[in-house]
């Protein structure tokens, strides 16, 4: 792999792993091995073809009257059907947003907005949830070792005051399925008059969302997360919810979110999930296959590496383990230099690593979260990928370790 120079002031273990100058390619740019589909997905052909049309000749505003704005009228609509009907849901409770963050905000702050009372969330909540309970001064629930909501906690958390309830269907980092239904059931037991919103932009490539949310009265799903664009996402908002908009003007999607829709997004994202929702079994099927192999060989090639989260409670795509004796950032900048594409279950901040909240929440002691690693796959992941990463992993560990 080639010289690489450790500097820093962060000994663990005695390995020193806090920041990490690496030489330029020292062979020129290796072929990348895309293991990293939790953080972006490549846009499927069928979603681009869809899109192009709408920024090029069919370019209206669909707010308009004339012809061109009825033209861009009339795919947004057939869109939010579509949509619609993947998840099983009226078109007319389908909000178009500009990404899943701002799906999740308008959720948390545009029931406490419409509402007031107290906002509810768990603990491994991404920071476009966790960050807009806080604002509000909301209560936090906690999870088990599997990153699973306590539903005692939760149920203890909920009473009259509660306005919504905030818990994802699936985990950014582990991939840890949350038990939706169940989630349902406690807060309409607890505080019937609150409503459920749920994170769901991790879910849809892998889970038939409008059966597994079925119980929620707020959905949030992302484009990118499914091979459709960036800056496109939905917000779902069932018909008894009091939503009231964080983005004020036109008076758009119906007053719940004012700006002119991005019809091409629009378009391409209700072409991806059309896809997704099609093929998901077979993918799934097949990627799960690949993830078993990759992590089975991992933990048989290096000492010390432990699967975070059982692969029962957990989606297919997902390989995040935690490896002892190296700093995920060190070993990150190793993967990339051979041309594979991962992440860690951590933020660097001012050169120093901190722990993920995530792993934090779920009791990982800081120095097993320090070692943390997400190897996620995706529809369009092969097994000459696996086959990458098991070559340059391990040997990235050993050096590290050196």
């Amino acid at each position: 792999m080639g010289a690489v120079r450790l500097t820093g002031a962060v000994r663990r273990r005695g390995i020193r792993a806090a920041a990490l100058t690496v030489d330029a390619y020292p062979c020129g740019v290796p072929e990348l091995t895309y293991l990293d589909h939790a953080a972006t997905t490549r846009m499927r052909a069928e979603a681009v073809e869809a899109m192009l049309p709408f920024l090029t000749e069919r370019f209206g505003n669909p707010s308009g009257s004339h012809r061109a704005a009825r033209d861009a009228r009339k795919a947004l609509d057939e869109s939010r059907e579509r949509v619609a009907s993947v998840l099983g849901v009226d078109s007319g409770e389908i909000v178009f947003t500009g990404d899943g963050t701002e799906a999740d905000n308008l959720a948390i702050a545009g029931v406490h907005a419409a509402r007031g009372g107290v906002v509810v969330c768990s603990a491994v909540e991404h920071h476009a949830v966790l960050h807009p309970v806080e604002h509000v001064g909301g209560r936090v629930v906690g999870v088990d070792r599997t990153g699973t909501i306590d539903l005692d906690a939760l149920a203890r958390s909920l009473d009259d005051e509660v306005s919504v309830v905030s818990v994802m269907t699936v985990n950014n980092e582990v991939g840890t399925i949350q038990p939706i239904a169940r989630v349902a059931e406690v807060v309409a037991e607890r505080s019937p008059r609150a409503v459920l919103h749920t994170d769901a932009i991790q879910a849809l490539a892998w889970l038939d969302v409008g059966e597994v949310c079925a119980g929620a009265h707020l959905v949030s799903i992302s484009g990118h997360k499914f091979g459709g664009p960036k800056g496109v996402g939905v917000l779902v908002v069932r018909k008894q919810v009091d939503l009231a908009p964080i983005v004020l003007g036109g008076g758009q999607e119906r007053g719940r979110r004012s700006g002119t829709q991005n019809v091409a997004g629009i378009v391409a994202l209700a072409t991806a999930m059309d896809l997704a929702h099609d093929e998901r079994k077979t993918m799934v099927d097949r990627v799960a296959t690949l993830r078993d192999r990759l992590v089975d060989e991992l933990m048989q090639t290096v000492d010390g590496v432990i699967e975070t989260v059982p692969r029962d409670r957990k989606v297919a795509g997902n390989a995040h383990v935690l490896i002892e004796g190296v700093e995920s950032e060190a070993l990150l900048f190793l993967l990339d230099r051979e041309g594979v594409c991962a992440s860690a279950g951590s933020s660097c901040s001012s050169g120093a690593m901190d722990a993920s909240h995530v792993l934090t929440a779920m009791g990982v002691t800081p120095e097993r979260a320090s070692g943390a690693i997400r190897l996620s796959l995706g529809p369009t992941s092969t097994a000459a990928e696996v086959d990458r990463a098991l070559e340059v992993v391990p040997a990235a560990v050993a050096k590290l370790r050196r």
